[in-house]
């Protein structure tokens, strides 16, 4: 096989596949014509048997009895077995003896046969039973009189063909049709062969290695980072780029064939091949490179035989999601405050309408100073606009929906931990801040209340978000961090915390949760802030 050509083995493939094919059919064909003759003995046996069964001196002979009416029974009955090609016909009395039966040393015999008696008791019926000369279709008819007593019983048997005299009798169509089929799927595989060759630009195996080389040239030259194993964990891919983002800078073709453990321990490559789904745009921190990857399962036949990951360093690209980030964060803001100050213009107009002017104006006072108060304090204790900004939205957030946001008095946010960055820490809060909403949007209670409390001390940097939600279970809690794990039965949920503990892992930290069902929830991370920044 291996000294063949590429359209030689397609043509011996498809002239196997059509010739097994037909084997298939020619069996399938056979088959149902042994269905059709067994229908076509069952019904020329038992209409023979009735014939017999209704004969006059058939009945008038059983009664008499005696050696001559065996010899009569039996000629007559011969002579209907010959004209009807039946195997046999046995005519019995009431006490099992046989007055006809091809064999002549049977004739006078008592039958033995256990299958007999349904039919001394009158009953009609077909049976296929396993004879000397093969299987054997036999009708059992009981033989009546004038006056409706049973006298006896008479048995027409046919003989099933076998294969071999089905094949000895068709030998000249059956040579023909086999003769065509060869001749025809020889023409068909030949043309499909040279079709696909074709479809193939007439490319030879060492041809398309030669290829394999080429490709792997245009890997290296692609700007993004390409890897890709096969089920076994062995790295086919490894371009030019990848080692430059990874921060391996030898010969990239040296990494293909070796264990993608090897090279990168941290790889989050095989996880696509054991679940067979593809991630799309996520970020992965490996060998202290921060990347933004999509990973693929390669299929071959409905099967997956690998996968590949496509990445990109995130320098240039998180610059532009981070500003994309802030600005949806200020939307949200400038969207609540929007709704909130109509709601407090309506309330001023209503005042001035009344005529409560003094009201209106101490209503306008009060309020003018609690936005200053709240915005003066998140712009001393959080440098960063960015987190300012979430954490006002947030407050005007839970305005709206009748929950207390509570900023801690002594929070405050100077710098990042190592690894991350105020994207990591808008991702982080954010997604607290709004599972908090939706654990308290699950109960009711007089008074909902989420507390957040971010502090540096001692080289440690700690965020504790708490609220007094609906809780989780121990089974809950055990699986919050898995990726689509959600106890909401909407789209879209699953993803937050699971953000979180990437975000967690990346930076190194820890992170403690604490609930109870239908009381609080309360979640504690905690960031080492020793170290580059």
């Amino acid at each position: 096989m291996r000294n063949l050509t590429m359209h030689q083995k397609i043509v011996l493939m498809t002239f196997f596949i059509i010739s097994f094919s037909f084997l298939i059919a020619g069996i399938f064909v056979i088959s149902n014509l042994l269905n059709e003759q067994e229908k076509d003995y069952n019904q020329r046996a038992m209409l023979i048997a009735r014939t017999v069964s209704n004969m006059p001196d058939i009945v008038q002979q059983l009664e008499k009895g005696g050696p001559d009416a065996i010899k009569l029974i039996n000629h007559t009955v011969e002579e209907v077995r010959v004209i009807n090609m039946a195997e046999y016909i046995v005519v019995m009395d009431m006490n099992r003896i046989k007055y006809s039966h091809p064999a002549s040393s049977e004739l006078g015999k008592k039958s033995e046969s256990g299958d007999l008696n349904p039919a001394f008791s009158e009953h009609y019926y077909i049976s296929k039973a396993k004879g000397d000369i093969g299987i054997m279709i036999r009708a059992f008819v009981p033989i009546l009189n004038e006056h409706k007593k049973q006298v006896g019983v008479v048995i027409v048997a046919y003989a099933m063909p076998t294969l071999y005299k089905i094949f000895s009798d068709n030998a000249t169509e059956i040579i023909i049709t086999i003769l065509l089929s060869m001749l025809f799927s020889m023409w068909g595989a030949s043309i499909l062969a040279g079709h696909i060759k074709k479809r193939m630009f007439n490319l030879e195996p060492e041809e398309i290695a030669k290829l394999y080389v080429e490709r792997q040239e245009t890997f290296n030259a692609i700007q993004d980072g390409i890897i890709a194993v096969d089920n076994e964990m062995t790295i086919t891919i490894f371009n030019a780029k990848a080692g430059s983002i990874l921060g391996k800078y030898d010969d990239p073709n040296e990494y293909i064939g070796k264990k993608i453990y090897d090279v990168l321990p941290d790889t989050r490559l095989p996880e696509i091949v054991q679940m067979g789904q593809p991630i799309y745009n996520q970020e992965l921190y490996i060998n202290k490179h921060s990347i933004l990857s999509n990973r693929i399962p390669i299929q071959v036949e409905g099967k997956i035989v690998g996968a590949v990951a496509i990445f990109k360093d995130l320098t240039e690209v998180r610059k532009l999601a981070e500003e994309l980030t802030g600005v949806k964060a200020f939307v949200q803001a400038l969207r609540v405050q929007t709704h909130e100050h109509k709601n407090k213009l309506h309330t001023i107009a209503g005042l001035l309408q009344l005529g409560n002017t003094s009201q209106a104006l101490e209503y306008l006072k009060v309020t003018q100073e609690n936005e200053t108060s709240m915005t003066q304090f998140l712009q001393e204790r959080f440098l960063h606009e960015h987190i300012s900004g979430l954490l006002l939205s947030k407050i005007s957030r839970g305005k709206e929906l009748d929950i207390v946001v509570e900023i801690d008095e002594e929070s405050s946010l100077t710098r990042f931990p190592p690894f991350l960055d105020h994207h990591d820490f808008v991702v982080l809060i954010g997604n607290l801040i709004e599972n908090a909403f939706d654990a308290l949007q699950q109960v009711e209670r007089a008074e909902k209340h989420i507390l957040l409390s971010i502090a540096e001390h001692d080289g440690l940097l700690a965020i504790m978000v708490s609220d007094n939600g609906i809780g989780m279970s121990e089974e809950v809690q055990q699986r919050i961090f898995e990726n689509g794990f959600s106890t909401k039965k909407t789209d879209n949920h699953g993803i937050g915390l699971h953000l979180i503990a990437e975000i967690i892992k990346k930076g190194h930290g820890s992170i403690e949760v604490t609930s109870t069902p239908n009381i609080a929830t309360s979640f504690i991370i905690s960031f080492e802030m020793e170290g580059e920044q």
